[in-house]
């Protein structure tokens, strides 16, 4: 349905405040895109719950003409980003947040018992696909764009090369643009695994410093006078055991079947941004025993991702935006001091979006607009809403029923 179109019905739709700790500063609707959908659907309402910690204060939400409102009761579908605490879930709504729950978390098996007596409807942004079952939604081209950032960062502060400001100092990514134009960066390699939302964010980064990219063959065989990255996709790093092959379909439904290629990179890289998918069957990129080898030459790894225990070995715990960095010790195999010359400086942040909350707000939003508020205004004939509902009039829906002795 185009965007200029008219809701089929009147419809309220409540902006919540984050209330999980720690807090979130990020919104699924900034100021500006309510006014405009309000302006394109005159008979949609939006009302914004009242909060002290989102990027985007009260006074920017009334200025663009929206009603801060207290009790959201009233609303038809409530929009948040993080876990809505169980206690406050409204009974009876349709609810869009990222519940954390389809992977059977443990922590959050008390919420998912809330949305299924108080027959609440889940939809889910990491469960919102188009007919192959793509993604359509999320926050990975931020994740990308400031991982990459901070992996640069952390390449400055070990060699005492620049100080650059964090990206959660600035006020938005224009501002952490102009930080990136004081980088110059000598004739290293940068590695960066994944073809996705996330790598293609860190691409952006890279582009902005006019990093040249190269072939991985050019990457392993020539020297440069200048930095240079190459983007690696699992034909690049993985192959299958015994006969050296690589078949893409073979790789996703049989990764266990495959060893990693990823170790002749280890010896050519300073910095790895990794920023591909990870399954658990697959093998890690690399081992103790390679990063104990003397032509081990990664020093920093900027790993988006942040698998703990998973396709990067040196990821051994999740850090923060207030201290992104941490030293991998591959003698000891523990954490050490970030930037040692004996360390590997580890970055590995999980939310990292965070760091740039207005202009991922902002991104996260337009997508909202174009991809999913349509198919909430009408009668849904793609099955967008209906593939992406976990639950619904407590129950869970056909797709989520191996949920059942998680949600039951």
């Amino acid at each position: 349905m185009p965007l200029n179109s008219y809701p089929m019905q009147k419809i309220k739709i409540g902006v919540l405040r984050e209330e999980k700790s720690p807090p979130d500063k990020r919104v699924p609707l900034t100021p500006l895109i309510c006014a405009e959908l309000l302006k394109k659907y005159p008979q949609l309402e939006i009302a914004v719950q009242p909060s002290d910690i989102r990027c985007y204060a009260n006074d920017e939400y009334q200025a663009f003409g929206l009603n801060l409102q207290e009790d959201l009761s009233d609303c038809d579908v409530l929009m948040g980003v993080k876990e809505v605490p169980s206690d406050k879930l409204i009974p009876g709504k349709k609810y869009f947040f990222f519940s954390h729950t389809i992977k059977k978390q443990p922590h959050n098996k008390k919420l998912m018992h809330a949305l299924i007596e108080k027959k609440i409807q889940m939809i889910d942004y990491e469960t919102l696909t188009d007919k192959n079952h793509n993604r359509i939604i999320g926050f990975g081209r931020y994740a990308g764009i400031v991982g990459a950032y901070n992996g640069i960062l952390g390449y400055g502060r070990k060699y005492d090369l620049f100080l650059l400001k964090p990206a959660n100092m600035c006020r938005d990514r224009a501002e952490m643009e102009e930080e990136l134009k004081r980088v110059k960066l000598p004739n290293i390699k940068i590695a960066l695994t994944g073809g996705g939302r996330v790598a293609n964010g860190a691409i952006e980064t890279l582009s902005a410093l006019r990093i040249r990219k190269v072939t991985p063959e050019e990457y392993l065989m020539s020297s440069f006078r200048e930095p240079v990255y190459c983007q690696l996709n699992p034909r690049d790093y993985v192959e299958r055991m015994g006969d050296h092959n690589f078949d893409l379909h073979d790789f996703f439904q049989h990764p266990e079947h495959f060893i990693s290629k990823f170790p002749a990179y280890t010896k050519e890289t300073d910095i790895f941004i990794s920023a591909h998918f990870w399954d658990p069957r697959a093998p890690k990129m690399f081992t103790v025993e390679d990063m104990q080898a003397k032509d081990f030459h990664m020093s920093v790894i900027a790993d988006i991702t942040c698998d703990i225990d998973g396709s990067v070995p040196t990821t051994i715990r999740a850090s923060t935006i207030q201290q992104p960095f941490y030293g991998y010790n591959a003698q000891t195999q523990k954490e050490d001091v970030p930037f040692s010359k004996d360390t590997i400086c580890i970055m590995a942040v999980d939310n990292l979006p965070c760091e740039l909350p207005r202009d991922a707000s902002d991104d996260f939003g337009k997508d909202l607009v174009e991809r999913v508020l349509p198919n909430v205004f009408s009668e849904d004939t793609d099955g967008v809403i209906e593939r992406a509902s976990i639950c619904k009039d407590g129950k869970l829906t056909a797709a989520f029923e191996y949920l059942s002795d998680y949600a039951y």
